[in-house]
């Protein structure tokens, strides 16, 4: 597929970068943009040059304001039909185990959550607030709230979805609640999101995959599935705790504190 709506780059790090690429509409999707996104999720999953994948978002308005409500989107006629408009959005929807590093600027409203809640890392500049407009507009708010339970609990979520445009979530309140886990100046978002996506990337890459896997699929099962789960996907990845990478010979990196 030629796309549209974002742009793809491929990096020698072994980092794939996506970007929302539609400013003008402060990067509100539409159906073509969901088509995309459809194809390019298993694309990069199918290239096993592409390690860890970042997503951003053009301009400094918006990272996105959600579904861009003056195009729409196409439905069915047979509402049973009907699918969730971020089965096509989301890495985890689509089975991407590759780790996701998402960077956020601006605004974050509405179904920009359903790229929120299923990237594995989540970073903002300074100025970036976060908020839910449905039900200020007599909408039900549902599918973005319960994504986000996942992330920062119910009472949390609930907040969000019920003070609707009422309020804004900060950027310092976003990381005191776990919506994100760093706030770096604008000037140094995207590439502070390509460096942790490049470290991650020179991870091996079935224990990286394995671990995200593990952890994600954890969360739509009770913990004894759980652990039973992990340990297959620890015993497959890593069979009887034996780890691929020679230790005599392994270089330590020096952590970065944050």
């Amino acid at each position: 597929m030629e796309y549209e709506t974002i742009l793809v780059e491929r990096h020698d790090d072994g980092v794939a970068t996506i970007t929302l690429n539609r400013p003008e509409a402060m990067n509100a999707f539409n159906q073509r943009m969901r088509e995309e996104f459809g194809a390019v999720w298993p694309e990069l999953n199918a290239d096993d040059d592409v390690r860890a994948i970042v997503l951003q978002a053009a301009g400094d308005r918006a990272f996105s304001t959600g579904v861009d409500v003056k195009q729409g989107l196409t439905h069915p006629a047979n509402i049973w039909a009907k699918r969730d408009p971020g089965e096509m959005l989301g890495p985890k929807s689509n089975r991407v185990w590759k780790p996701v590093v998402c960077a956020v600027q601006g605004m974050a409203a509405g179904g920009a959550f359903y790229w929120i809640t299923e990237s594995d890392i989540v970073i903002c500049s300074e100025e970036a607030t976060f908020f839910d407009p449905h039900v200020s507009y007599g909408m039900v708010a549902a599918l973005e709230p319960i994504g986000l339970i996942h992330r920062i609990g119910a009472s949390q979520a609930l907040r969000i979805a019920l003070m609707g445009l009422d309020e804004r979530v900060t950027a310092q309140t976003a990381l005191q609640i776990g919506l994100v886990t760093e706030v770096v100046p604008a000037a140094e978002l995207r590439a502070r999101a390509h460096e942790i996506a490049a470290t991650i990337a020179a991870k091996p890459t079935a224990a990286v995959q394995g671990t995200v896997r593990a952890i994600w699929e954890a969360l739509d099962v009770g913990r004894s599935v759980a652990l039973q789960r992990g340990l297959a996907y620890a015993t497959i990845g890593s069979p009887d705790g034996i780890h691929t990478i020679d230790r005599s010979s392994f270089v330590k990196p020096e952590p970065r504190l944050r």
